[in-house]
């Protein structure tokens, strides 16, 4: 089982309160062997969040390993592998969803990217209209989308226009009814002192203690 609960622990629904929240920590850095940055800054948002009194599971993407979908068929009527089923369960029990990634050619990894594409299938996070349109299943939830970066995060954002992260945020999770949709960019993280990636994790637990 690749969805875990962190290390709080998982909580029944009906025993959580008004305040508590459900949350999902998708942890899109597609190195198994762990230590990266973004595997910082997940367990920085689970203790902030579990601290706080939410429900925390996490998927580490590195763990799964879902076939690419090759055809329109297949992503319209195939089953998701099985590695993919847990996914979809955790994105449907959770109320927000937080999204790490390292950026990749402009974007999110590949990885993460067929873990989407798998999981997000028509019937589980939306639904096609007769009418051509397209019903989204997934209201109700909001998200948080964490990115680090090689190049400055203002580079990314007005120079590049930010298109990697508008994709997910707009074309993915927007489609499937997610919203609102939040984002924090951590850029130059090659050459950033430990002072400051210290800051970067001390924001990202104060942002796991609100569940934004």
């Amino acid at each position: 089982m690749q969805v875990k609960a962190a290390a709080g622990g998982r909580r029944h629904p009906a025993a959580m309160t008004t305040a508590e929240r459900s949350i999902l920590i998708i942890q899109g850095h597609p190195d198994p062997a762990g230590g990266r940055l973004c595997h910082a800054l997940a367990a920085a948002y689970a203790r902030g969040a579990e601290a706080a009194g939410h429900r925390v599971e996490m998927i580490d993407v590195a763990m799964l390993d879902p076939p690419l979908l090759r055809s329109q068929a297949d992503f319209e009527d195939g089953q998701p592998p099985a590695c993919i089923v847990p996914a979809q369960a955790a994105i449907r029990r959770a109320s927000h969803l937080v999204i790490i990634f390292p950026l990749w050619l402009g974007t999110m990894p590949a990885l993460l990217k067929g873990v989407f594409e798998q999981a997000l299938r028509p019937g589980s996070a939306f639904a096609y209209r007769p009418d051509g349109g397209t019903e989204r299943l997934l209201n109700g939830r909001s998200a948080r989308i964490i990115v680090t970066m090689g190049m400055p995060a203002w580079v990314f954002s007005w120079i590049y226009l930010g298109h990697g992260v508008k994709v997910l945020s707009r074309n993915i999770l927007g489609l499937c009814g997610i919203a609102p949709v939040r984002t924090s960019l951590f850029g130059a993280v090659k050459t950033a002192s430990p002072a400051r990636r210290r800051a970067w994790l001390d924001r990202v637990e104060r942002l796991g203690r609100s569940a934004l």
